[in-house]
């Protein structure tokens, strides 16, 4: 099942060496993802999806954020470029669940 939803692109700096760019998944859409997941989840909590952003398809991660209190997806550099993304600028994402089934 797709999910979509418009997000904004915000920058996660904890790390000296580099910095990460997330969208972070509303809470509606998190909470379906996690009782539809729960079971199969990997390390760290993490979910398996392919995500769509404008004309660009990757497979990664979503990563549950207790400071966030909801998933969060990072965009890679390669995608920010390809669809002229900066943070704060709002995306339209769409994810698929992966996986689910697999233990």
């Amino acid at each position: 099942m797709p999910y979509e939803f418009d997000a904004p692109l915000w920058v996660w700096d904890a790390r000296k060496v580099d910095t990460w760019t997330f969208v972070s998944l509303p809470t509606d859409i998190a909470d379906e993802v996690d009782e539809l997941t729960a079971p199969f989840a990997r390390g760290f909590g993490s979910v398996r999806v392919k995500v769509t952003v404008g004309a660009t398809v990757w497979r990664t991660s979503i990563f549950p954020s207790k400071p966030e209190q909801t998933y969060v997806l990072p965009i890679k550099k390669a995608v920010r470029r390809a669809e002229r993304l900066e943070p704060g600028d709002t995306a339209r994402v769409r994810i698929e669940l992966l996986d689910l089934g697999r233990a």
